[in-house]
C-alpha cells in the first residue's frame, strides 16, 4: 500500500476519495468553480462514516491553509484506511472535510483564489474590520511590486532594521495577525466571508443537527519545532472550555491567548467562531500546528509566493522555484517528519474519539 502522504491536491484528493469509498463512508463533493494549475476541477470532499443520527461526532478538517493540507490529508486518509477494518461504533460518527481551501492546496497557496487567509476570514463583516496600522507600516516591503535580487536585500535589510527597533515578537504579531487593507498582502482576511467559510458553515451546521458533543481538529503546518505538532485551544486558560479540552487533548496543548503558543494572536481565526454554528453542542476545537523550517524561512516563502499571484506569473518558469519553496515551508517530503506528523495526527483524532466516548 503506497503512504497516505501525497505529492499534492490531485493525488491527496483520490486517495482520501478511494479510502473513504473502501471505509464506507458517504461521500459528498462541494465544487469549486476554479482549476488547479494542471486544469483539473477542484473541490472540497466531505465524507461521513458512521450513523446519521450520531450524538458525539468528531471532526477533522485538512487544507484550511491550502499549502498546508498535506498534514491533514494524509492523517485523514490514514485513520480512514484503518477505520475500514473496524465497524463504527455506537452513537459515534467522524466528519472528514478534505482540502478545505482547495485552491491552496492545489496551487501550493496558503491562502484562496482571491487571496484570503480562511482563518482571518471569520470576522463580522457588517462592522469595521480590524485595524493593524503596525502591518501598515510594513506593507510595501513585506510585499514589493518587484521580486529582484537587489529589491529582495533591500526589503530585507529594512524589514530587519524594523525589527531591530520593535522586536521580533512585536513583528510576528503585526504581520501575521490578520489584516484587511492590502489585498495583495500577507494573512488577508477579505471583504466577505470566502467560498471556504460559506462550504464549512453549511457542512457543519446541516450535518451535525443530533450531535451533542463534538470534537474539531483542524491541521495545520508552518509553525514550531520540526516535527513537533503542538495542539493550540482558541480559549483563555481561565475559560472552563480550555480545561475541559486539554482533559482529552493532553497537556502540552497551549491557548491561544498569551501562554507560549507558536501561534500569534489571531483576529478573525475560525476556532473560536466555529462552536456558534453548533449552539446546541458541546464542542470543543483544537488546531495541531506542526513545524517544519524556522520561522524566517516560512516568511520569505510566503512574500515570494505573494508576489508571484500578484504581479508574476504562476504558470511561468519563474514560479518553479517559488513553488518549491513555500512547498517546504509547509510541507517536508522526509520520512522522519512525514512518521512524527503522522504519528501526532493519528494519536489526536484517537484522544478525541476516547474523549467523546468517556474513555
Amino acid at each position: 500500500m503506497d503512504g497516505s502522504f501525497s505529492h499534492d491536491y490531485t493525488e491527496a484528493r483520490a486517495k482520501f476519495l478511494l479510502a473513504a469509498s473502501e471505509a464506507g463512508a458517504a461521500l459528498t463533493r462541494f465544487a469549486l468553480d476554479n482549476v488547479g494549475p494542471d486544469g483539473g476541477d477542484l473541490s472540497s470532499d466531505v465524507a461521513w462514516w458512521g450513523p446519521v443520527d450520531a450524538a458525539r461526532v468528531l471532526v477533522t478538517l485538512s487544507g484550511t491553509h491550502g499549502v498546508e493540507g498535506f498534514f491533514g490529508s494524509a492523517t485523514q486518509i490514514e485513520w480512514l484506511r484503518r477505520a475500514k477494518a473496524t465497524p463504527p461504533s455506537p452513537g459515534l460518527a467522524v466528519l472528514f472535510v478534505h482540502a478545505v481551501n482547495p485552491y491552496g492546496f492545489a496551487w501550493l497557496r496558503r491562502t484562496n483564489e482571491s487571496n484570503v487567509d480562511i482563518n482571518r476570514n471569520w470576522i463580522d463583516f457588517d462592522a469595521s474590520p480590524p485595524a493593524n496600522p503596525l502591518y501598515d507600516e510594513l506593507a510595501d516591503d513585506l510585499c514589493p511590486l518587484e521580486w529582484s535580487e537587489e529589491v529582495k536585500a533591500a526589503t530585507g535589510a529594512r524589514l530587519q532594521a524594523w525589527i531591530g527597533r520593535h522586536g521580533f515578537a512585536v513583528f510576528k504579531d503585526a504581520v501575521s495577525g490578520g489584516q484587511w487593507n492590502h489585498p495583495n498582502g500577507l494573512f488577508y482576511g477579505g471583504a466577505g466571508p470566502t467560498w471556504s467559510r460559506q462550504m464549512l458553515t453549511d457542512v457543519l451546521s446541516s450535518r451535525l443537527v443530533h450531535a451533542e458533543r463534538v470534537h474539531i481538529l483542524d491541521f495545520h503546518t508552518g509553525l514550531g519545532s520540526y516535527g513537533y505538532a503542538e495542539p493550540i485551544i482558541a480559549r483563555r486558560r481561565i475559560d472552563p472550555g480550555f480545561s475541559r479540552t486539554r482533559s482529552w487533548i493532553g497537556a502540552n496543548a497551549k491557548s491561544l491567548y498569551g501562554d507560549g503558543s507558536v501561534s500569534s494572536e489571531i483576529q478573525g481565526e475560525g476556532l473560536s467562531v466555529i462552536p456558534s454554528l453548533i449552539p446546541h453542542a458541546i464542542v470543543d476545537v483544537v488546531a495541531m500546528e506542526c513545524g517544519i523550517r524556522p520561522i524566517l524561512d516560512v516568511a520569505f516563502a510566503l512574500r515570494a509566493d505573494a508576489w508571484l499571484h500578484a504581479h508574476g506569473d504562476p504558470r511561468s518558469s519563474l514560479a518553479r522555484p517559488i513553488k518549491a519553496l513555500i512547498r517546504s515551508a509547509f510541507h517536508s517530503d522526509d520520512p522522519l517528519w512525514q512518521g512524527m506528523a503522522l504519528g501526532q495526527g493519528l494519536a489526536a483524532c484517537n484522544a478525541a474519539i476516547n474523549g467523546l466516548m468517556g474513555t
